[in-house]
C-alpha cells in the first residue's frame, strides 16, 4: 500500500523523469552538453521558482502574480543601463556601476527593484485578500494588467511623459525603449552593464564543464533562508493561514496581513530571480523578458511534484532539472524522431500549459475523492 501511495503521489515527477529519460535516449545528445546546459539554467530559474513556494505555503496557491516581481528586477536593470550609458568615463559612479565586471549595477538594480517589488506585492496581496477562493485566477488576471501597464510605461511612456534622451536605448522616433537591450556591451565600448555580473565572478571548468558557482551559491541561501525562516514565528503563522484561515483567525492570528506578507516575499524573490536570469542571458528583451516568467516557474515547480496547496524546496529544485532537460532536448529528439524540430518546440508549449492543466486536474480529483 506504502508503494501504491508513493507512485499516487508522485505521478506528475516520475512520469516526466520518465519521459526525460525517453528523449535524452532519444535525441543522442552529448552528454558533457546537456550537463552543461541543466547546471546553466539550474543556477538561472532555481530562484524563480524558489519564489512561489511561500504563497503556496501560505494557502495563496500557484502565484502567477511573480510576473510583476520580474517587471520590477526589469525596471531597475533598464535605470542602470541608461545611467551607465549617460554617464562619463570619468564618473565616479560609473565606476561604482563597472565594479567587478558589473557586479556594483547588479546591487544597485537590487536595490532599486526591492522597493519596487514590494509596493507591486502589497498592491496584489491587498487584491488577493479581496478575491479569497479565487487567488489563482485574480493572479493571473493581475498579471495580464500589470503587463500592459508595463507595455505602456516603456512603449509609449518614454520619450513623452518620461524624458529619456538616449539614442542607444530609445527608438529612432525618440518614443518607446529599443525591443532588445545588450547587457554586455551597452554603448559599444567596454561598459558592460549587468551582463554575467554573477556568473564571471567564480567560474571555474572542469574539464569542459563550466559551473556558474556565485548563482548556484544565491539558491542554496534562499534554500536555507526558506527553510529556517519556515521554522520562526512568522513562518509557522504562514502555515497556519494556509492550513486552515478559520482555525488561524481564531488563534489569533491577523490573517489577512500574514497573506500579504507571503505575497510581498514572492514579489521580491521574483525580482531578484529576474535579474539574476537577466545577467545570465546577457540580453534584455524588453517587451517579453518577464512574460512566461510566471508560467514556466510554475510549470517547473508542478513537474517536481508540488500542487496548489504543497510545495517545497525539493520539488522546486527536481522540477527545474526535468523541466529544463525536457527543454533541452525535446527539439532534438523532435528532429531525430519525425525528422522535425519544431515537433519538439510545440512540445515545449505542450509541457509548459499541460502540466499546470494535468496538476490542477489531479489535484480537484483527489480533493473530490476525499470528500
Amino acid at each position: 500500500m506504502r508503494t501504491r501511495d508513493l507512485l499516487k503521489n508522485n505521478a506528475v515527477p516520475i512520469v516526466f523523469a520518465g519521459l526525460s529519460i525517453f528523449l535524452v535516449v532519444a535525441s543522442r545528445m552529448d552528454p558533457v552538453f546537456l550537463l552543461q546546459e541543466v547546471i546553466t539554467r539550474l543556477s538561472r530559474n532555481s530562484f524563480l521558482v524558489l519564489a512561489l513556494i511561500i504563497p503556496v505555503i501560505a494557502g495563496l496557491g500557484l502565484n502567477f502574480a511573480i510576473v510583476l516581481g520580474a517587471m520590477s528586477g526589469q525596471a531597475a536593470v533598464i535605470m542602470i543601463t541608461h545611467w551607465m550609458t549617460t554617464l562619463s568615463a570619468e564618473s565616479t559612479m560609473l565606476a561604482i556601476f563597472r565594479w567587478q565586471g558589473g557586479l556594483g549595477g547588479f546591487l544597485f538594480a537590487t536595490i532599486i527593484s526591492t522597493p519596487i517589488a514590494l509596493v507591486l506585492g502589497w498592491l496584489v496581496g491587498k487584491t488577493l485578500n479581496a478575491a479569497k477562493g479565487r487567488e489563482m485566477i485574480t493572479a493571473l488576471m493581475l498579471g495580464f494588467f500589470a503587463n500592459g501597464i508595463y507595455q505602456l510605461i516603456f512603449l509609449i511612456g518614454i520619450g513623452t511623459v518620461i524624458p529619456m534622451a538616449n539614442p542607444r536605448m530609445v527608438l529612432p522616433g525618440g518614443v518607446g525603449l529599443r525591443i532588445t537591450i545588450d547587457l554586455f556591451n551597452p554603448v559599444g565600448r567596454p561598459v558592460r552593464s549587468i551582463g554575467a555580473a554573477l556568473n564571471n565572478l567564480i567560474l571555474p571548468q572542469i574539464g569542459l564543464i563550466r559551473i556558474p558557482v556565485v548563482p548556484l551559491i544565491i539558491v542554496a541561501c534562499l534554500c536555507f533562508f526558506i527553510y529556517f525562516f519556515m521554522r520562526t514565528k512568522l513562518g509557522q503563522q504562514i502555515r497556519a493561514t494556509g492550513q486552515d484561515m478559520y482555525v488561524a483567525e481564531i488563534a489569533g492570528i491577523k490573517v489577512n496581513r500574514i497573506r500579504v506578507i507571503a505575497v510581498m516575499f514572492s514579489t521580491v524573490m521574483a525580482a531578484w530571480g529576474q535579474l539574476i536570469w537577466l545577467q545570465d542571458i546577457g540580453t534584455l528583451n524588453t517587451y517579453a523578458s518577464h512574460e512566461q516568467v510566471g508560467m514556466f516557474a510554475i510549470a517547473a515547480l508542478l513537474v517536481g511534484g508540488a500542487n496548489v496547496k504543497r510545495a517545497t524546496i525539493w520539488h522546486a529544485l527536481l522540477g527545474v532539472v526535468l523541466f529544463h532537460t525536457l527543454f533541452v532536448v525535446s527539439p532534438v529528439a523532435g528532429q531525430r524522431l519525425f525528422g522535425q524540430s519544431q515537433i519538439g518546440e510545440y512540445f515545449r508549449a505542450f509541457i509548459a500549459y499541460g502540466v499546470i492543466a494535468l496538476s490542477l486536474a489531479l489535484h480537484a480529483w483527489k480533493q473530490r475523492k476525499s470528500k
